[in-house]
C-alpha cells in the first residue's frame, strides 16, 4: 500500500474511533480524499482496508457507511477477545519477564492516578490501558496471536466503552489489572486466564449498557 494509502487509512480510521465518523454516517470519498489531502484512489485503497477491519461496511449499490454494529455483533466481538486475551494471559503467565512485570506496573500506576485525577483522564486511561494489554500480549510470545487479536479489539468500540465507564468501572478495571499482576507474579496461567476473561465480560456489560442506551435516545429523538 502506498504512503497515500496509508495516510489515508490512518486519518479515516481515526476520524470512526474519535467519534468524528458516526456509526450509520455515510462514507463520502471526495470529502475524504479533501480532508486526507490525496486523490479518490488512495481514499478507495484505505476504504477496502478498513472494510476488511469492520470499520465500515457497504450496501447493495455499493455505497460505504461507518460500521453500525448490532449488540449481538459486538457481545461476539468482546466473547472472542474475552477467548483470545485469556489465551495470551496463561501464556504470558508462564513466560512474562520482570521487566515485562515492572512496565505493567508502571502503566498501572499511570491508569490509576488517571481514574483519580478530580476529573478522570479518560484518554490518558485508554493510552495506558492499551499499553498494558499490549505488553501481555507481547509477553505471551505469540505473533499468530497478535494477528487474531488486532482484527477483534481494533474496532471502534474502546473509545466509546470507556468513555462510558462510571467511577465504579473505571476503579474496578484498574483492581483486576492488580489481580491479574499477582497472578502473573506467581505464574499462574489459569488463575491469569480467569481475570482476563472477567475483566473483558465486564467491558463488554459496560459497552452492552451504553450501546442500549444510545439506541433509546436515538428512538426519542427520532420519535420527537
Amino acid at each position: 500500500m502506498s504512503r497515500a494509502s496509508d495516510r489515508a487509512y490512518n486519518h479515516i480510521r481515526n476520524m470512526i474511533l474519535s467519534g468524528e465518523l458516526s456509526p450509520g454516517e455515510q462514507i463520502r470519498e471526495e470529502a475524504l480524499a479533501e480532508l486526507c489531502g490525496v486523490s479518490r484512489t488512495p481514499v478507495r485503497d484505505a476504504l477496502r482496508r478498513l472494510e476488511a477491519e469492520l470499520f465500515i461496511r457497504r450496501n447493495e449499490s455499493q455505497r460505504s457507511f461507518v460500521a453500525d454494529w448490532s449488540l449481538d455483533d459486538l457481545e461476539e466481538a468482546f466473547q472472542l477477545r474475552a477467548m483470545l486475551e485469556a489465551y495470551a494471559a496463561r501464556r504470558a503467565a508462564k513466560r512474562i519477564s520482570w521487566d515485562q512485570l515492572a512496565r505493567l506496573r508502571s502503566h498501572n500506576d499511570a491508569i490509576r492516578q488517571a481514574i483519580t485525577a478530580s476529573t478522570p483522564d479518560i484518554p490518558k486511561f485508554l493510552d495506558h490501558n492499551r499499553q498494558f494489554h499490549a505488553i501481555v500480549l507481547e509477553a505471551a510470545g505469540s505473533e499468530r496471536l497478535v494477528g487474531m487479536l488486532a482484527q477483534v479489539i481494533e474496532q471502534p468500540v474502546v473509545l466509546r466503552t470507556a468513555r462510558q465507564y462510571d467511577m465504579e468501572n473505571l476503579k474496578r478495571s484498574h483492581h483486576e489489572h492488580d489481580e491479574l499482576l499477582i497472578a502473573f507474579d506467581n505464574r499462574d496461567g489459569e488463575w491469569a486466564a480467569a481475570v482476563m476473561t472477567g475483566h473483558i465480560r465486564r467491558a463488554f456489560h459496560a459497552y452492552a449498557a451504553a450501546h442500549s442506551g444510545d439506541t433509546e435516545i436515538r428512538r426519542t429523538d427520532e420519535a420527537a
